[in-house]
């Protein structure tokens, strides 16, 4: 039943090299964990009211109302082994490592199960003697609010866990390190910051099985795989926790209660959605419920023409979660806070960059401002990191700077930091990408972006740059499926405009003049403050003749520009990447911004 499926904090401690432990002194090792058991690790559990699960023949599995309960209970026990070895040979101290998860189970009276379970277990495994391992998911609700520094190791690929984990490691060194009164302000009454009961964590939802309004089969095949597909691709969103689709499948054809689903699964966002097939039409309808005040949040349909429904899974699928990313983003940001932390900032940083009426240059400054704030409060934060590195770079494309070279420096070192501490984190290499394309690497750019789109499948900014990207470095119609990819995607996005542009770019490149003034237009209606699409609007309509429209864009790019790149030809000149490139924009575009008024030097 759903109410024995609930979000819990999982701890999973064994005791290292137990079998040899057993083979030197079998009785003494039994009778000395019986001990620790005894006088250590079941009162801890119980003073951070969590509840031992069961008790393996080398450790314990235990869940906790909170995950600052869970950790604070691990460092208290590892903190207190040291002086329950001493005057033990080390060949003859049990000494445990510890991993905490924070993720979806299954209850019974006399055990849980599921994949929170599993991670626990193989955290657990990663973690040194004397030290805890969490997952990313514990690490958000801790940072800032306990006094530990977790070590980021970045992703880590273990035994049955489809995707690598994101794992953070407290060293025994560190728990050593830790003054008796900072361990002591922790381990009194525990703190009101509870997770099952109380508010649910920040950015937590559960798809719930779309509804199949027609009777046909095939097409439930298809609601079942968008809510299959919409559960992971969600998981996929940093800081993001959602439960399973196993669970959420135990709803399927019951009646929906969103309030009472927030509860039972300790979630604050509940999707819901549905099918409905007429003809050669499909429409999906998606709507996003805040469960705590049984609120809409967002709602949206999506209509697509197909005689084939799972030729478009995909597609449906990109285009909700694409959707949905930018409202949890923008809904979570809005909530009122008088006492921001890290990941506060970094929400409303991720709001403000990903605005829905698109970048401007007071927008980018906001967004900088709060990654600077969230790195101050947790400066190893990977994701900060490459999220700052990420909106230098945006205003350096956007010209919506006057610091550009000192903006890809500092992105520069952001990302190798970040990169340096997850190889695996989809925001950093697709910012490496950008300074990469920002210095004119193109061919080293492509594997950036590539790699980042393999980690997030359905990131339409990585998509359009990759179609760019090989624009540049020579492959010119590459870019047309990209970005049309991405609209597809995406087609309500702050970034259309952009996206419009490159199309029309490379329609003005292979002389193909009349269509690129219609992308190119669509482009400025959709966003009038961009200089870059004025400019090559001047050039088009320099070479269709219209000298006034000319003139008229290409006062407008020098206006709205942060810098000189309008002021001669010679700027752009082997600018164009690729040499076959160079040759056709001297042809097309530049022969344009000549004939417009622009002079050669």
């Amino acid at each position: 039943m759903a109410s024995n499926r609930r979000l819990a904090a999982i701890l999973a401690a064994d005791v290292v090299g137990y079998s040899r432990l057993m083979g030197i002194d079998e009785e003494g090792t039994h009778e000395r964990l019986k001990a620790h058991r005894r006088d250590l690790l079941d009162p801890k559990i119980k003073h951070h009211h969590g509840r031992v699960v069961k008790n393996t023949g080398d450790g314990v599995l235990a869940e906790f109302p909170s995950v600052i309960e869970a950790v604070q209970c691990a460092v208290e026990v590892q903190a207190d082994m040291p002086r329950r070895n001493a005057g033990l040979e080390q060949n003859h101290r049990i000494r445990f490592r510890i991993g905490i998860n924070l993720g979806d189970v299954i209850t019974e009276p006399d055990d849980i199960y599921g994949d929170g379970v599993n991670i626990a277990a193989r955290l657990e495994g990663l973690a040194e003697p004397d030290g805890i391992c969490i997952s990313h998911s514990v690490h958000d609700q801790i940072r800032d609010r306990l006094p530990y520094q977790f070590e980021d190791l970045g992703a880590q690929s273990v035994k049955n866990i489809a995707r690598p984990l994101h794992v953070f490691v407290l060293r025994s060194q560190a728990i050593a390190e830790l003054p008796e009164s900072g361990i002591a302000a922790v381990a009194g009454p525990p703190p009101a910051i509870p997770f099952a009961t109380g508010r649910a964590p920040r950015l937590s939802i559960v798809v719930l099985p779309f509804v199949n309004l027609n009777d046909d089969q095939e097409q439930q095949y298809l609601a079942d795989a968008i809510t299959e597909d919409l559960t992971t691709d969600l998981s996929r969103i940093a800081d993001m926790i959602v439960i399973s689709r196993t669970t959420a499948f135990t709803y399927k054809n019951k009646p929906v209660n969103t309030r009472q689903i927030g509860s039972e699964l300790n979630v604050r966002y509940v999707l819901e959605g549905s099918l409905r097939r007429s003809g050669t039409r499909v429409r999906v309808n998606a709507q996003l419920i805040d469960a705590e005040a049984d609120a809409h949040v967002w709602a949206d349909r999506f209509d697509f023409s197909t005689h084939d429904l799972f030729a478009l899974q995909d597609e449906i699928t990109g285009q909700i979660a694409v959707a949905l990313n930018l409202q949890l983003i923008g809904a979570e940001a809005a909530r009122p806070t008088d006492n921001p932390d890290a990941l506060d900032y970094v929400l409303r940083g991720r709001a403000a960059l990903y605005h829905h009426q698109g970048p401007t240059p007071e927008r980018f400054a906001r967004a900088i401002n709060l990654f600077e704030s969230a790195l101050s409060l947790d400066p190893q934060s990977v994701d900060t990191q490459a999220l700052l590195g990420l909106a230098l770079m945006g205003r350096v494309f956007e010209q919506m700077t006057k610091s550009a070279a000192a903006d890809i420096e500092r992105a520069e070192r952001l990302i190798e930091r970040a990169l340096a501490a997850s190889p695996n984190h989809a925001v950093a290499h697709f910012t490496r990408g950008q300074i990469l394309r920002a210095q004119h690497r193109y061919e080293a750019a492509i594997p950036e972006y590539e790699t980042a789109i393999s980690l997030n499948r359905n990131w339409v900014l990585a998509i359009a740059a990759l179609g760019i990207c090989k624009f540049f470095a020579g492959a010119l119609e590459e870019a047309i499926p990209a970005q049309e990819l991405a609209i597809r995607l995406s087609p309500r996005d702050p970034r259309l405009p952009n996206w419009y542009w490159r199309i029309g770019m490379v329609h003005l490149l292979q002389s193909r003049i009349d269509q690129a003034i219609s992308w190119i237009e669509k482009a400025r209606r959709a966003n009038p403050g961009l200089p870059g699409p004025r400019a090559w609007l001047a050039s088009a309509y320099a070479l269709k003749g219209d000298a006034e429209r000319a003139a008229a864009e290409l006062a407008e790019a020098r206006r709205l520009s942060h810098d000189d790149r309008y002021a001669t030809v010679a700027r752009y000149r082997s600018s164009f990447g690729a040499s076959n490139i160079n040759t056709l924009a001297e042809a097309t575009f530049l022969a344009g911004l000549r004939r417009a008024g622009v002079p050669d030097d």
